[in-house]
């Protein structure tokens, strides 16, 4: 009876301590090296323990309670506060562990509380880079536009860290463009366009601490345009002024301009200045200048024009025919800046109205003035004005209108001037074909290089005929007259023929004088 009656008590003390221990739920603990941790025990009211007891690996590393020894010494580092927390001061490396504490709490009732403790340290040494990239006075960077750029990132985080690069700009804003848990982290951006220009940072966050440390660079895109900057002009409402512009467009950042070299460079991208005749010349050659970040030191892109004189041309004479219509022509395509080229009449130089009478017609850098059903009043003087903020030139051109009855004697003294210039052409080629025939004294007679020699003798009783025109011999013995005849015969063909008719001649006149003794003929 009486051991039934005292393993009753023994199971319902065993019941009683059972329901006097509880246990706390598992917490986590993060210090980093040198930092002061506490591991809570007894968390659940305000109640000091009458005892507690701190064990890590199964070794005691701390005790409060009147009755206890301490634990061993450890220099002070680990103390159990009145509450029963441990309280660990320079945290080390080698503190981080899974820690028990066992608390007796008044009323004979236990508590027991386990605490993992982590030490967490970064992260450290984050640092950033970016190239190629150039620094300004800001601590701005810059790249080129169609250049590869690499961005790397690194730092150093206990156990174990989270590398993230992100982006800021236009286009987007804090956007994750890539994630490691390395110790760096590279990104690269192959042929790098205004686009990408923004803020990139890199996010180092330690993953047991949750710390993060940033790191930011901000970067821009340079670019310039491959082209020259353009040169141009415009005139103003004084043609003795010109106001010339220069622009360099699609240029990041904005680039300096100037026009002439004494003149200081302005941040713009378009420059205009104005000048007036006193200080333009011709042949001056206007330049702007213009200078960019990514040039090089002392480099400059230029754009040029040369000045020139207007130059008017045309035919200085003109001819009208009354009641018909006439056009007068005027190029001008020389002048820079281009000229303003009008038609004016008289020695006024009165400005001519386009109307019924006068049109005026540009094809390019002919100006044309038609002058309509022409009368006397219109002969004069007529000018073609051109005026550039150089100077002004003129061409002069005179018209005269003629009547038709002044047009008939023209054609006539022409006609009769042609006619005469050809029938001495005529005579002249004749001349100068028989010049051989002249030259030798055979006259105008025989200038037909086919025609025959024929000689006639005739006998009369009346000689005077011959006494005249031919020379006589000598008379003799018998009283009759011997008449000698000379002929000399130059045919048109070559000298052979010459020497051929006169042995011919010859041999005729031998012949002659032995039938006909009473005159003498010789060849």
């Amino acid at each position: 009876m009486m051991r039934r009656v005292l393993s009753a008590a023994l199971l319902h003390l065993c019941f009683c301590w059972t329901a006097s221990v509880s246990v706390a739920d598992y917490t986590e603990t993060t210090a980093a090296p040198g930092d002061v941790a506490l591991l809570p025990c007894y968390t659940s009211g305000n109640v000091t323990p009458e005892l507690t007891t701190w064990v890590k690996n199964g070794l005691e590393v701390g005790r409060r309670g009147e009755d206890s020894p301490g634990p061993p010494d450890d220099g002070g580092r680990l103390a159990v506060l009145h509450d029963g927390s441990l309280n660990i001061r320079g945290v080390l490396p080698g503190d981080e562990g899974s820690y028990l504490c066992s608390s007796t709490l008044p009323g004979n009732r236990s508590f027991q509380a386990r605490v993992l403790l982590q030490v967490a340290s970064g992260p450290e040494n984050v640092s950033t880079s970016v190239s190629p990239a150039t620094s300004l006075s800001n601590g701005t960077l810059f790249a080129v536009r169609g250049s590869l750029v690499t961005f790397n990132c690194s730092a150093s985080s206990y156990p174990s860290q989270q590398l993230t690069w992100g982006f800021t700009g236009a286009s987007s804003s804090n956007a994750s463009l890539v994630s490691s848990s390395g110790s760096w982290l590279d990104l690269r951006i192959d042929d790098i366009q205004p686009s990408a220009q923004g803020v990139y940072s890199c996010s180092a966050r330690n993953n047991v601490s949750q710390q993060t440390v940033n790191r930011s660079s901000e970067l821009l895109v340079y670019y310039v345009p491959d082209q020259h900057p353009d040169c141009m002009w415009a005139l103003a409402q004084d043609p003795s002024s010109v106001q010339f512009n220069c622009s360099w467009f699609g240029a990041y950042p904005t680039p300096r301009l100037r026009w002439r070299d004494d003149d200081d460079f302005q941040v713009t991208d378009s420059l205009s200045v104005t000048f007036n005749r006193s200080l333009l010349s011709d042949g001056q050659t206007v330049k702007c200048s213009a200078q960019h970040q990514l040039l090089r030191p002392g480099e400059e892109k230029q754009c040029s024009f040369t000045l020139k004189l207007p130059f008017p041309e045309g035919e200085p004479l003109a001819t009208a025919l009354e009641a018909t219509s006439v056009t007068l022509t005027c190029t001008e395509a020389t002048s820079i800046p281009p000229a303003n080229t009008t038609w004016r009449k008289g020695m006024q130089q009165d400005e001519i109205v386009p109307g019924s009478k006068y049109v005026v017609s540009e094809e390019g850098p002919e100006l044309k003035l038609t002058i309509l059903n022409i009368s006397k009043e219109d002969e004069g003087v007529y000018f073609c004005r051109s005026e550039n903020p150089l100077a002004v030139r003129e061409l002069e051109v005179y018209l005269t209108v003629k009547t038709s009855s002044s047009y008939t004697g023209a054609i006539i003294g022409i006609f009769i001037a042609v006619l005469i210039v050809g029938t001495a052409g005529i005579v002249a080629k004749t001349v100068y074909s028989s010049r051989h025939r002249v030259c030798l004294g055979s006259g105008f007679g025989q200038l037909e290089e086919d025609r025959g020699d024929v000689l006639s003798l005739v006998e009369s009783d009346d000689e005077q005929i011959f006494q005249d025109a031919v020379p006589r011999l000598p008379p003799i013995t018998n009283g009759r007259h011997t008449t000698l005849v000379q002929i000399h015969r130059i045919p048109s063909s070559d000298h052979e023929d010459v020497e051929t008719a006169d042995t011919s001649s010859q041999q005729q006149e031998d012949t002659e004088q032995t039938e006909e003794p009473e005159d003498l003929v010789t060849f």
